[in-house]
């Protein structure tokens, strides 16, 4: 009798409930799928799985991070939440629960994906495959009594929602996906998670976040940070002139033009031109340091590369020396200079008053572009000032 009732204990051991998810961030919405697996596993043993994607967009927390913070949000399950680099796939989770020992397996998901992984974990049972074999007596999938907490969409508070709130820089919104339980700390270091990953800037402040009416799309694409940053060249109508935007202020742009300094309304100036991206290694030499340049290259070779582009710059154009490789050219993967280009076109057979009757050709070319471009600066300095006596007048009109 005795004997028969261990038996019956040893087989119940062999059955083991668990969940496998992305929880990227975890939320209120996979407190309570744990809530159920916990209690739909009653005394067999239950276990929680992560996966191991990462992208800015749907995964932008990596896993280790994410493990450390589903096991401090849900304290109680935090024994259970698995740290496994092998196991990347709900195949792998099956394969390893296999070699166990467990004999029957219980999955519980989102009411939404229960024939999806019914239909999926008994296709591959008794089959072996690149995740292993796993050949249980019984595979059940369950449902936690809601949708998929990981699924994407509007309804409920999702991992998608709380992504689009980090991102938009709602912390408010944010924090209202996160259980009791978890600090105001924590969920400050999480949110800042979810935005690194994403390629954001972390945040320092953390206020309340109010919507507040549109004042104009000029407005709007300058606080975005798509209209304008130092260095850009733009004109100013009123001054008819342009220069070069040093200092970007909260409505406001100092504009560099001639040694003298101005300072202009974001809408009383008009983009012409916008600015190389310099190199991070070398962005603080003189001159220009077009990030194209110098693309794959050591800072060193940056350096010498750029010593090589000065004194290019000061030899006449018929001196072959001034298109001789730059340092970089012959030992990157990079595609061979402009420079290099030119000189290949340039040269080859023939005479040297055939190259420079070809140089003097370019400039003459050269010449006519400038001109061109002086006259499409006029014409934008004429629309500007029209645009801006329009304006004037309208609120003249609206003041009377």
């Amino acid at each position: 009798m005795i004997s028969g009732f261990r038996s019956f204990l040893v087989e119940e051991e062999k059955t083991i409930f668990f969940t496998f998810g992305r929880m990227n961030p975890p939320t209120i919405g996979h407190e309570k799928l744990l809530e159920v697996l916990s209690k739909k596993s009653g005394s067999s043993p239950y276990r929680v799985y992560l996966s191991q994607s990462q992208d800015k967009k749907k995964n932008p927390i990596d896993y280790k991070t994410k493990v450390k913070f589903a096991r401090k949000m849900f304290p109680r399950h935090a024994r259970q939440i698995m740290l496994n680099p092998k196991i990347k796939t709900v195949f792998d989770a099956m394969t390893a629960l296999y070699d166990e020992g467990f004999k029957s397996i219980v999955m519980i998901v989102g009411a939404d994906r229960v024939n999806e992984f019914d239909v999926l974990l008994k296709k591959y049972n008794g089959t072996k495959g690149r995740h292993g074999f796993y050949n249980f007596e019984r595979i059940n999938v369950m449902s936690a009594g809601s949708r998929d907490p990981d699924a994407e969409g509007v309804e409920g508070m999702s991992a998608s929602k709380m992504r689009e709130a980090a991102s938009s820089g709602n912390f408010t919104q944010f924090s209202q996906g996160m259980p009791k339980n978890f600090s105001n700390a924590d969920a400050k270091a999480l949110y800042n998670a979810v935005r690194k990953g994403m390629g954001l800037n972390e945040a320092k402040t953390f206020t309340n976040h109010i919507q507040l009416e549109k004042v104009s799309d000029t407005r709007e694409a300058y606080v975005s940070g798509d209209l304008f940053e130092a260095g850009d060249y733009v004109l100013m109508p009123d001054e008819d002139k342009g220069g070069y935007i040093t200092y970007l202020g909260a409505n406001y742009v100092i504009i560099e033009a001639k040694d003298k300094k101005y300072r202009k309304w974001i809408d009383d100036v008009v983009l012409f031109e916008k600015k190389n991206r310099e190199d991070p290694d070398i962005g603080h030499r003189k001159g220009s340091q077009p990030a194209g340049y110098h693309k794959g290259l050591s800072k060193s070779t940056k350096v010498a590369r750029d010593r090589q582009f000065k004194k290019q710059s000061k030899m006449d154009d018929d001196n072959p020396a001034a298109y001789k490789p730059a340092p970089g050219d012959k030992s990157a993967k990079t595609k061979p200079s402009k420079h290099t280009k030119k000189f290949q076109q340039m040269y080859g057979e023939q005479t040297l008053d055939q190259v420079r009757a070809r140089i003097s050709r370019e400039k003459e070319v050269e010449k006519r572009r400038d001109a061109a471009d002086k006259k499409r600066q006029d014409r934008m300095l004429d629309q500007a000032r029209s645009r801006r006596t329009r304006r004037i007048n309208r609120r003249t009109d609206g003041s009377d």
